[in-house]
């Protein structure tokens, strides 16, 4: 290659990560030798601002025009390091990183053969960066106005927060009303407040905010474009209601013929065909449920219709697209349990008196299905003994789910506790594999339980659970006393696992977001960048991204909200400008990298016959690059020629 750069090598110790197993001083030794090196140092800890001061003042005095940092994965310092190019006066796609710490020192042990390697990666970085383009970043013009999918209270908590800040927001949710999972609760721990009356403030909040936009039983069906200009398709499913007309009175649900299970009682109730969620669901009006409904066309029964007085009713209520333009999205759907009919060694499904957590909760509840009273679903009795099962379905890589679901120990403590608040003569047994009371004030709950409440907490599994004479055998092993344990119950409670919720993966698909082995949406860093997703512009609140109580659900949310605001603070954003173009005089129009595509970001030109980009749209994969025959899809500062000439270097002395 001719006219080579003038290029300067800084190698960083990082402490021991690379020191440990690297030696860096003859990486820089050896790297000063190097054609078009003009200067190559070593630093303890580059990423430090003295370690920054050394790069801008070596690019003033050397007058680089290139840079390669060998240090950890770019990543996490990449951006560092071009900013301080940058504030040099030299552009910062001049600058690249040469990751000798997880690609090198944190994966040998021989210092001799890991410092080859390093001296190696880095002799290829400069080969590359030799080859290096200035670029620019490309401007996007910004539409401020966010959608936030579900409206539990980590949707509720951003909608409100990025509303707030004075800009609108579109709220989606798939149910008939807002509220989630944490409507249905009895009371939050650990201070044992009212889920319902913390809540229903910014439920109101939420249908009267000016800047909100609330759509329930509505599903996102489409998305396409990219950040700060999102194209979204909503489907509204018809209420056959008009919220506007509905009165409440409740006639309608009266007549009603149908009654079906409840979902929000989790079946221990029943509802009408025609109903309200609950008392205090927003939008307050009622919900024809059009699958169990005798029948809408042709009409089979118009019972409802009849009754209804200020014809609140429409039969010809039909589904609505609706489209809207976006900047922002933040997915907050939530979580469901985990299958309870994949715990057949517990009973659940054949036993009515075992329950899950939720059931627990609707029980507790003043506005559930017993007003509050625990009583057994079987014969409605005071249960007199009640035993816990924690860890159902996690914990077990074997046969269900690996992780823990992290909240299953707080509610199952508070759990027992408000048993023996209800039933005072009653006895609370708990078995556990070990507790996890990891937040404020939550230790001290769990010695509460124990303590005050005389809960009894037994170490162990429970190998099974079955009926017998009226009762609710429990056959488990206390591993603290190494006894087998027979308890004859009246009830049992299944501390279910955390699941992502029903449709997570099929909106996945819809958004573009990878989700993880388990099913929830993966964020971009698990430490640095734990609310963003992949994908730029979308963003993770609450249950949707991993279990998790709520204080964090709701820190979490507003977090997203943060990162919202920030990006609408802006006047237009900047996309990064290593995309792949297109060689118009080599492209032969075959279209194979159009289907490879995964962000739709080419098209073909009829007129021109070759394939154009949208540089917006493309995140710089390369899918397209390997898919092109012809080699006329090149990614910038990626090119053939670049990734050859690092090849060539990495493989001189191995011929």
């Amino acid at each position: 290659m001719k006219n080579k750069k003038r290029t300067g090598v800084f190698v960083c110790h990082c402490g021991i990560n690379i020191a440990g197993t690297v030696d860096v001083k003859k990486v820089a030794a050896t790297l000063a030798k190097h054609e078009g090196v003009v200067l190559a140092t070593d630093y303890v800890y580059m990423c430090s601002d003295p370690g920054q001061k050394l790069i801008i003042e070596s690019i003033k005095e050397k007058n680089l025009d290139s840079v390669v940092v060998a240090c950890c994965s770019p990543t996490l310092h990449e951006s560092t390091f071009r900013k301080a190019t940058n504030m040099a006066g030299l552009n910062p796609y001049q600058c690249e990183i040469a990751n000798i710490r997880e690609q090198c020192s944190w994966v040998h042990k021989d210092k001799e053969k890991a410092t080859a390697k390093a001296i190696k990666i880095t002799k290829s970085i400069v080969e590359k960066v030799q080859r290096n383009i200035p670029l620019e970043p490309i401007s996007v013009p910004l539409t401020k106005r966010a959608l936030v999918i579900g409206g539990g209270i980590s949707g509720i908590q951003a909608a409100l927060d990025i509303a707030n800040g004075g800009y609108e927001v579109i709220l989606v949710e798939r149910s008939p009303s807002i509220g989630g999972h944490m409507i249905q609760l009895s009371e939050t721990f650990p201070t044992l407040d009212c889920s319902q009356c913390i809540l229903t403030p910014k439920m109101v909040e939420v249908s009267k905010h000016p800047n909100i936009k609330l759509l329930t039983y509505s599903e996102v069906q489409e998305i396409s474009g990219f950040v700060g200009n999102f194209k979204v398709k909503i489907l509204k499913k018809p209420t056959y209601v008009d919220p506007d007309a509905c009165t409440l009175c409740g006639e309608c649900a009266e007549v009603c013929p149908v009654v079906v299970p409840n979902e929000f009682d989790l079946g221990l109730t029943g509802r009408k065909a025609i109903y309200i969620p609950f008392p205090q669901a927003i939008p307050a009006a009622y919900t024809l449920d059009s699958e169990h409904c005798p029948g809408l066309v042709p009409i089979a029964c118009g019972k409802c219709i009849d009754v209804c007085e200020p014809k609140a009713i429409d039969y010809d209520m039909k589904p609505q697209i609706i489209e809207e333009e976006v900047g922002a999205i933040v997915v907050a759907t939530g979580y469901d349990l985990y299958e309870k009919e994949r715990m057949a060694e517990y009973g659940y499904g054949r036993i009515p008196d075992v329950l899950d957590g939720l059931q627990f909760e609707r029980l507790l509840s003043a506005s559930g299905p017993t007003k509050g009273e625990v009583l057994r679903p079987s014969d409605h009795r005071v249960p007199k003994e009640v035993v816990f099962i924690q860890c159902c379905g996690s914990r077990d890589p074997e046969l269900h789910n690996a992780y823990c679901s992290k909240i299953c120990c707080m509610y199952t403590a508070k759990h027992a506790m408000l048993y023996k608040h209800h039933v005072p003569d009653g006895q609370a047994y708990v078995f556990y594999i070990d507790i996890r009371s990891g937040g404020k004030g939550y230790e001290e709950f769990v010695q509460r339980a124990t303590e005050e409440d005389g809960v009894v907490y037994l170490r162990g599994k429970v190998s099974k659970v079955f009926q017998q004479n009226g009762k609710v055998i429990v056959w488990g092993v206390d591993t603290l006393s190494g006894k087998d344990i027979q308890i004859e119950a009246d009830m049992v409670v299944l501390a279910m696992a955390i699941r992502p919720s029903r449709g997570a993966t099929e909106l996945a698909k819809i958004l573009k977001i990878s989700v993880d082995k388990d099913g929830f949406f993966s964020e971009a860093h698990p430490k640095l960048r734990p609310v963003e997703s992949m994908v730029s512009g979308m963003f993770l609140a609450g249950m949707a991204q991993g279990p998790k109580d709520i204080p964090e659900t709701v820190a979490q949310a507003s977090g997203a909200a943060s990162k919202v605001l920030a990006m609408f603070s802006a006047d237009e954003l900047t996309h990064d400008p290593i995309v792949a173009e297109v060689d118009e005089n080599v492209c032969c129009g075959c279209k194979l990298c159009i289907s490879q595509c995964p962000y739709d970001a080419r098209i073909f030109d009829e007129e021109k016959g070759i394939v154009i980009v949208n540089e917006v749209l493309c995140e710089g994969c390369g899918a397209c690059i390997a898919a092109c025959p012809s080699g006329a899809a090149q990614q910038r500062n990626f090119t053939d020629e670049q990734i050859l000439s690092m090849v060539d270097t990495i493989l001189e002395g191995e011929k």
